[in-house]
């Protein structure tokens, strides 16, 4: 038997159960993982609520680190290798993981398995965001929303590492200590500062040339209103709700502006982009160059709990799962 935390029906955070369940051995071309620790990410909540639609009932999460118990036929990889998966469903809050293994990537040596659970996902999300869907290059001016969260702590590193003036926006004097530590030149208090007037200022009036937006609806005027001409707004997440529908005439009137809604499956559709781009995330934590905030790690049990600060917005970094 194996525990995991399953979602029966859509709705808050109290849907999470705690079950066990038969394990099922892995089949062509799958492996068994004992899960050190899986990511707890937006989009676990937006599939338990229902606003990404799953099959009933489902395990939540979709991204983990491990180690291989077992393998099945036409497999390369053996047992006791350490791997870590993200954008896998069913295969996150439980003890143990069958996976493809064509979605795993291998933990190099000198990053911790939670490491490794931690950065996967974001890491690579912050990755494609600065390197490809607006490259970010030195004197750029850049706006990172929620700037001390999973994403933001690892994008504003990147961005500042790439040479750029990092304006993140953050919630508490906590979190602003943590964004400037990431390299963030300036802060936004957006609880009581206006975010459009302050980044003009900031920006000696011009505006910033990219933002990176992963709240969504409560930012994304403030977004717009906050680029330079010829900016783009890269909106790749929705943790406030979805943007309504949007005249594309307010690009042009913002100065011919870009819009842009990236989505990781997209990025890592081809598995060699995937492996390029998760070892390059994982050798900038190796190096240092990239340090991975762990802001909470919650028991199989409280996954529930794990939901509920997520959405209030009290945490910082990754929170992660520990099923053992």
């Amino acid at each position: 038997m194996v525990q995991s935390v399953m979602v029966g029906r859509t709705g808050g955070p109290e849907v999470l159960e705690l079950r066990d369940s038969e394990q099922r051995e892995p089949g062509p071309g799958e492996l068994l993982v004992d899960v050190e620790a899986a990511g707890v990410n937006f989009i676990d909540v937006y599939q338990r609520e229902g606003r990404y639609p799953m099959d009933l009932p489902f395990v939540a999460g979709c991204e983990g680190a491990g180690t291989v118990r077992a393998v099945g036929p036409d497999v390369d990889l053996r047992p006791g290798a350490r791997v870590a998966w993200a954008m896998v469903n069913g295969t996150g809050y439980t003890q143990r993981a069958v996976v493809p293994a064509d979605r795993v990537v291998p933990v190099p040596d000198g990053v911790t398995t939670e490491q490794a659970a931690a950065v996967l996902l974001q890491g690579v999300t912050a990755q494609f965001l600065c390197t490809s869907t607006c490259p970010v290059q030195a004197g750029d001016q850049v706006l990172v929303h929620a700037a001390a969260g999973g994403v933001g702590l690892l994008l504003t590193q990147m961005a500042a590492g790439r040479g750029a003036r990092v304006i993140g926006t953050v919630s508490t004097d906590e979190k602003a200590r943590l964004a400037r530590a990431a390299g963030a030149v300036q802060v936004v208090r957006y609880d009581h500062e206006d975010v459009v007037e302050r980044v003009r200022e900031l920006t000696g009036g011009r505006g910033v040339r990219v933002v990176y937006d992963g709240v969504g609806q409560a930012t994304f005027d403030a977004s717009l209103a906050c680029l330079a001409p010829l900016g783009t707004l890269a909106l790749f997440g929705a943790s406030s709700g979805a943007v309504p529908p949007v005249d594309p005439m307010r690009l042009a009137q913002g100065g011919s502006l870009f819009l842009t809604r990236p989505t990781l499956a997209t990025y890592v559709a081809d598995r060699p982009g995937f492996l390029e781009r998760a070892a390059d995330v994982f050798e900038q934590v190796r190096s240092g160059a990239l340090d991975v905030r762990i802001g909470g790690r919650y028991p199989l049990a409280d996954a529930s709990r794990a939901h509920a600060d997520l959405e209030a917005r009290r945490t910082s970094g990754k929170s992660l799962i520990i099923p053992a």
